[in-house]
């Protein structure tokens, strides 16, 4: 039974990048996944991904490149102000300008650094360095 269905696919990226595997298959996708991987790829954590429709749910086929420590969701999802980054910067990464946190924001899910150009606050909803 999948209770939150992105913390399971971070759990099984982060799983399959310590056991060094080259890709893995994530299921099931949804839009709110295809965005966070979106952003971790813009930042270099992932490579390529595509959505392969099987009829039900879907599935998404992720090619890992090694670049992930750690990933996971952050819980509860936490409101941030746009002058509040630096606070949760120090609680969900080991350092200063290492890693992303992923935002929902009223224009759209981003990175924490886009986010704080746009002057933006929003919704915490991933991290990982």
């Amino acid at each position: 039974m999948l209770l939150d269905p992105l913390a399971n696919a971070l759990s099984k990226i982060e799983n399959y990048e310590r056991a060094r595997k080259r890709e893995v298959i994530v299921e099931p996708a949804s839009r709110l996944i295809g965005d966070v991987l979106r952003i971790m790829q813009q930042e270099g954590f992932i490579g390529e991904f595509k959505f392969i429709d099987d009829g039900r749910a879907g599935k998404s086929k992720i090619a890992l490149v090694g670049k992930i420590n750690g990933c996971g969701v952050v819980k509860p999802r936490y409101a941030v102000k746009r002058d509040e980054y630096e606070h949760w910067e120090k609680r969900y990464l080991p350092a200063a300008g290492f890693g992303l946190i992923v935002v929902s924001t009223q224009k759209g899910i981003m990175s924490h650094q886009q986010a704080m150009k746009q002057g933006l606050g929003g919704r915490l909803l991933a991290f990982a360095y």
